[in-house]
């Protein structure tokens, strides 16, 4: 979207005008006549494009000073205060100038405010409002369509685009915007005929080219989307969704270093660019190289910027009679749906005590699924976030007075960790979808178990640690069940280790200690199958990283992406599965167990590093969790020689599973209803604490012993962990 100038009032006033207007200091010399006044105006304009923000300023209240009711100035300076950080401010004299002067053009451009402060409801009506004044305003048509879009009425948003193109058939900005809206529709070949279009009319249009990377992106043609990338920002350098963009393809191919690169980039183009912010955090994890206390560093570095961004909720206090109450549970997600977090998910909510705890989704995007239709039930309520800024969504959620409000999403795509920082909620936890500190201090808790919460590494977290008696995981068993086949070893005479992650957490380290394995264990062959090897110069490039360890590519499978159901049937081509290190896997390493394969993992030194180690004590397979590296190598040897051992597991693995606290949902749920009802009681109890400590030192008698520890036979509370 470009901001338009007031082209329609503004009037050709011949050359002198035009050369004054490029020397305003000249202008400003002069007496505010009607003449200078418009020079000083056009000079404003001159700056403000040019993002020289203190020249334009300066201008702008020159010639409010002279004239109050100056409607274009009024307009104008508004909207650069919006784009320097006074929002609010901003955006009453914008209104103030519609006031004076309600033309399309000022509608237009308050709708593009709007619409980058994500109030697409409001920036909607802007443009609504604009097209009722100049029904033929091509550019309000094409941005209608964008914040439609954006407001999940991609139908509506295709309509107002063809509206654009019909009364201006050669926009590229409304070829763009249809794209997009094709796009979140789910129709990407439209998307890519739109975007090709666009750049047909403008071969140098950045952002047609970043839209079109989307689109090879969502369809694992990640080289392909990286050459987009790159074209975008050599047209654009200074655009940072760009740059976070390139991170995300880089990421995916394993280009670990030159991804954080990026991310690192995007963020020294926009500090407040959340996104490249929690990639980058993402991103740390798989790096073996980095320094723990590094990330750690980084996730404080961004907690406290959301925090002092935010404006923290006050709640009323509660009484001491609340303890007990029903509790009203909040959970913050984009993953509702057939995703690790949906099918970690799904049997634990089933078994909720509803008469103590009542579960309200608040959810980040809109895609829906089958997954997510059998979830919604379990939920008193369904609200979308989608399209609130954080100020509005935290107010909406501690109006509908929620107790506890739990984050299922961490750094992960469509988290809201900015939104906690407003403190929506009195009682604040992080569970399921992350495997590391948020950094941001208003979440109260972290969830986990004895295993990925261990207290000797308590300094690594800003929130604290609640632990669950088994596991802080419960896995969903999948439908329909997938038989069990020969283990291919039976047939072959030759083991086949697999592994199915995601192509990131295979770091040059775990490539390097897979490439001993294979050399260590002769006729051994490794099948990896992920979503990135649907590209199939992604699978040359990974075969040439392990070729440069000795590993002839004709001992590998690469495989692309697959349905569920097929993806767990090739595990009956796999016998052992091979974990990988600092990223283990979660939800893969449960469904290869399921399948009756073993999965081997390393012991590490923080949360993420622990949940292999979490999942396979809990299954009951210690044994399967090697020390270090040699050791890992030395296991993997061992273990594909013991023909029976792997032929006992492979037999009774997925009995073994579901017996296990691992599959135990009602057992599970008691768990988690016990953790919400021990947070919220020791929220109770601090606040009565701290009414007791306020009465004494106003000399007023309080019948509560502020010396008696409320929570002293609460199990499983491991108190607040240093900062």
């Amino acid at each position: 979207m470009k901001i338009a100038d007031d082209d329609q009032r503004a009037g050709d006033n011949g050359d002198r005008d035009a050369q004054r207007a490029l020397h305003p200091a000249a202008v400003i010399a002069d007496a505010p006549s009607a003449v200078s006044v418009d020079a000083m105006l056009q000079a404003a304009l001159t700056h403000h494009s040019a993002a020289r923000v203190a020249e334009a300023s300066a201008l702008y209240q020159q010639i409010l000073t002279a004239r109050p009711d100056h409607a274009d100035a009024l307009h104008f300076a508004g909207l650069l205060v919006c784009e320097t950080g006074d929002i609010a401010a901003g955006i009453e004299r914008v209104k103030q100038s519609i006031r004076l002067h309600p033309n399309a053009i000022y509608y237009n451009n308050f709708g593009n405010t709007l619409t980058r402060q994500r109030r697409y409801t409001e920036a909607i009506a802007a443009y609504r409002e604009a097209l009722a004044r100049k029904p033929d305003y091509v550019e309000a048509h094409s941005n209608l369509g964008n914040a439609l879009r954006e407001a999940g009425d991609y139908v509506a948003a295709v309509d107002s685009c063809a509206n654009a193109l019909a009364l201006a058939p050669d926009y590229a900005e409304a070829w763009n915007n249809l794209g997009n809206a094709f796009k979140d529709d789910g129709n990407d070949d439209a998307a890519l005929k739109s975007f090709t279009k666009a750049l047909s009319l403008r071969p140098d249009y950045a952002e047609a080219h970043n839209n079109l990377g989307n689109v090879y992106e969502k369809q694992s043609r990640v080289a392909e989307a990286t050459d987009c990338y790159r074209r975008a920002i050599a047209l654009k350098p200074g655009i940072a969704s760009m740059h976070n963009n390139l991170g995300n393809v880089l990421r995916d191919q394993g280009f670990l270093v030159d991804a954080a690169t990026s991310f690192r980039q995007a963020i020294a183009l926009d500090a407040d660019l959340l996104a490249a912010r929690s990639n980058l955090l993402l991103q740390l994890n798989f790096m073996p190289q980095v320094p723990h206390a590094e990330q750690i560093a980084e996730a404080r570095r961004f907690g406290e910027r959301q925090i002092a961004r935010a404006r923290q909720l006050t709640h009323a206090a509660p009484r001491a009679a609340d303890a007990g109450r029903r509790l009203k549970v909040g959970f913050v997600s984009g993953d509702l749906k057939a995703h690790p977090v949906g099918f970690f998910l799904e049997n634990v909510i089933a078994q909720i005590d509803t008469a103590q705890v009542e579960l309200v989704a608040w959810v980040t995007q809109r895609q829906e699924d089958a997954t997510t239709a059998r979830l919604k039930p379990h939920f008193v309520a369904w609200h979308c976030l989608d399209g609130s800024d954080d100020e509005t969504a935290a107010r909406r959620i501690r109006a509908d007075g929620i107790d506890i409000l739990v984050d299922l999403s961490g750094h992960t795509t469509h988290n809201r960790l900015s939104m906690f920082a407003w403190k929506p909620a009195p009682v604040q936890v992080s569970w399921l979808g992350y495997f590391a500190t948020t950094g941001v201090g208003a979440i109260d808790y972290i969830l986990g178990d004895r295993y990925v919460l261990q207290a000797h590494e308590a300094s690594h977290f800003v929130e604290r640690a609640w632990r669950l008696p088994d596991s802080y995981l419960c896995f969903t068993p999948p439908t329909p069940e997938i038989p069990l086949g020969p283990r291919p070893m039976s047939t072959s005479g030759a083991v086949t280790f697999g592994c199915f992650n995601h192509l990131v957490k295979l770091n040059d380290a775990v490539v390097a200690l897979w490439a001993r394995v294979l050399h260590a264990v002769p006729d051994s062959c490794l099948i990896l199958k992920t979503k990135q090897f649907d590209d199939p110069v992604v699978q040359h490039v990974t075969g040439a990283r392990f070729a440069a360890h000795g590993i002839d590519t004709a001992r590998l499978t690469l495989e692309g992406q697959s349905p569920r159901g097929e993806l767990l049937a090739t595990y009956n081509r796999v016998d052992i599965a091979l974990d990988p290190y600092p990223y283990p896997g979660g939800v893969t390493t449960v469904e290869a167990l399921w399948m009756g394969v073993p999965v081997l993992t390393r012991r590490g030194d923080r949360f993420l590093s622990h949940v292999g180690e979490s999942i396979l004590n809990t299954v009951g397979l210690p044994q399967w969790i090697a020390a270090d590296d040699d050791d890992y190598v030395a296991k993997a040897v061992a273990f594909a020689t013991g023909h029976d051992h792997l032929k006992n597991l492979k037999a009774g693995l997925r009995q073994q599973l579901l017996a296990s606290p691992l599959c135990d949902a009602p057992r599970f749920a008691r768990n988690l209803d016990a953790a919400f009802r021990g947070m919220w009681r020791q929220y109770v109890a601090d606040a009565q604490m701290r009414e007791a400590h306020s009465l004494a030192r106003a000399g007023t008698p309080s019948a509560i012993d502020p010396h008696r520890n409320p929570l002293e036979n609460v199990p499983n509370h491991a108190g607040r962990i240093a900062p």
